[in-house]
């Protein structure tokens, strides 16, 4: 494992251009360490993908930017996709220690998944493995940020025993790495976005570990609506939710105060067209909500706070989008 983190630190320090020259320096070389370093990065970067995507003899090799460094796409009798870190280490793993053929060589046997803090600003979704020769259990933990739509901003590898104190919910393996690649594909598409130092030096390894997971699933849904029992019993309540669960879209871990508020000083009266009941019943549909969420006091007390403005809020024509200005225009 610890060859495995420290392959993947180099990669993080390569830039693209320095990524062949370096693999030829250390074929070059051919002594036992270099062996060892080509073996250990061809390990971490199996997920990733090409280094060169504009280079001639290895275009990109997908559109998906997280397929493997080995994937091939025919066009025609042209194969693109050179497996340079495959490659460059092809053999090499004969002529080293037996422990080397075990880097990668792993089975994932559980996940988890859920709120990093109170208010599921960041949610972490966990994997955790072990090597083929039932030795050296670990987990992998990733933080996925939610108000910036479910980038990953850090992740790490620990032990085991790490899990005790996070207090997530177990979930499918095939669904937790879907989310993980997702994340890391997010991230490559927002630029700007600022991630934790560690980030980096994990990125490799968690995408080749995340990647080899069987019954993968990208673009998974979450269930915790589906999971919402507590409807209050009021008329306009179901209509009023079915805002609510609009609102929240595929993160609805995040409920915090700054998102209540949001909610129901923004986002309804610019984007929502109700009924009188349903406006009635939002105040005790969001406390439902927000007890099932956690009950914090913070938010209960945004809840209080802003609730009583919705009727007046909602009655102003001067806050409506462009958008509910024309449904309501076709009414």
């Amino acid at each position: 494992m610890r060859t495995e983190l420290w392959a993947a630190r180099i990669t993080a320090g390569l830039a693209p251009e320095q990524v062949r020259p370096f693999l030829d320096e250390l074929a070059a070389d051919g002594g036992p360490e270099a062996r060892l370093t080509l073996v250990a990065l061809a390990a971490v970067n199996a997920g990733r993908p090409s280094p060169f995507p504009g280079a001639s003899d290895a275009p990109d090799v997908a559109a998906d930017p997280l397929a493997g460094d080995g994937d091939a796409v025919r066009d025609g009798d042209a194969v693109a996709g050179t497996g340079v870190y495959t490659d460059a280490a092809r053999g090499l793993d004969e002529t080293l220690a037996g422990w080397v053929r075990r880097m990668g060589r792993v089975t994932c046997e559980g996940a988890w998944y859920g709120k990093a803090d109170p208010y599921g600003e960041q949610v972490l979704a966990v994997l955790s493995y072990r090597y083929d020769n039932g030795k050296e259990p670990h987990i992998l933990v990733v933080g996925i940020d939610q108000p910036h739509g479910g980038l990953a901003v850090d992740a790490l590898v620990e032990e085991v025993k790490f899990l005790d104190d996070l207090g997530l919910a177990a979930a499918e393996p095939g669904t937790v790495a879907g989310r993980i690649l997702d994340a890391f594909e997010l991230g490559d598409r927002i630029m700007g976005v600022e991630v934790a130092d560690t980030l980096a030096s994990v990125r490799p390894l968690a995408i080749t570990r995340a990647q080899g997971v069987p019954g993968l699933v990208r673009g998974a849904s979450d269930d915790t609506l589906a999971r919402f029992r507590d409807l209050p019993d009021v008329p306009g309540a179901r209509e009023a939710f079915e805002k609510l669960a609009e609102f929240v879209g595929d993160r609805p871990l995040w409920w915090s105060p700054r998102r209540v508020s949001a909610f129901l000083t923004s986002w309804l009266p610019r984007e929502a067209i109700l009924s009188e009941a349903a406006i009635a019943a939002m105040p005790e549909v969001v406390r439902a909500w927000s007890r099932f969420s956690g009950g914090h006091p913070a938010v209960l007390r945004q809840v209080d706070e802003d609730a009583p403005r919705l009727p007046a809020l909602m009655a102003d024509d001067s806050l409506a989008g462009l958008g509910k200005r024309i449904a309501r225009n076709r009414l």
